[in-house]
């Protein structure tokens, strides 16, 4: 009979627990048994709807490259418009978050993960490549409009900035940083592909006005 509770989606419920462990825990604490607890299951119930704790990380890992797919798109979209920099921070720091720090943490220390993900069609570490091809994308458009360097290598120096910021987010250099923090890098690193007086926040732009100035 109806009860008037919404039922949960197990499934549902024991990704988001696990997300919720690899932002306060880290991926140290990321098991089976912490999982169901975190989401007030029966242990046996990840085993109904994951092939163990390989088969649900894994399936984090696709759900993080569905979303960086859609991020990818809005980056593209967002060129133009916000300084270079600040529109960089704010995407290594929504890409390189603590869940995608653990998946890439987990990754490394998990033979069955790494297996998983090369049957799956994923080589490399995962979330970091994505990453990187969705930065270079976003660079090249801003070349083409006139606010980086025609000179720049788009591929070259997204793979530095993911590199980098993956040092900074993960606190392997120092405390965690904040947004400041990581435009100050971030400057830093593309301070001389910018072109003076373009690159900051100055409304949208065409890639025809952009040639027009120049």
């Amino acid at each position: 009979m109806p009860t008037g509770v919404r039922l949960r989606d197990p499934r549902a419920t024991l990704l988001a627990a696990a997300k919720h462990i690899l932002v306060r825990q880290g991926p140290g604490a990321l098991t089976s048994r912490a999982v169901t607890d975190e989401a007030g299951l029966a242990k046996g119930v990840l085993h109904r709807h994951f092939d163990g704790i390989d088969d649900l990380i894994v399936t984090l890992v696709e759900e993080r490259l569905s979303l960086t797919q859609r991020w990818a798109s809005e980056l593209r979209a967002s060129a133009g418009r916000e300084s270079v920099v600040a529109t960089v921070a704010r995407t290594l720091i929504q890409a390189i978050d603590p869940v995608a720090i653990g998946l890439v943490n987990l990754a490394i220390a998990r033979d069955g993960v790494r297996r998983r993900l090369r049957l799956a069609g994923h080589s490399g570490l995962p979330t970091l490549p994505e990453t990187t091809a969705m930065l270079a994308t976003y660079l090249s458009v801003e070349r083409e409009m006139g606010r980086i360097t025609r000179e720049t290598d788009p591929d070259v120096l997204a793979r530095t900035l993911v590199g980098t910021g993956h040092l900074l987010l993960a606190g392997d250099l120092g405390a965690t940083p904040d947004q400041a923090a990581v435009e100050e890098v971030v400057e830093a690193t593309l301070f001389s592909n910018l072109v003076p007086g373009r690159a900051r926040s100055d409304g949208p732009q065409t890639a025809q006005a952009s040639v027009r100035d120049r």
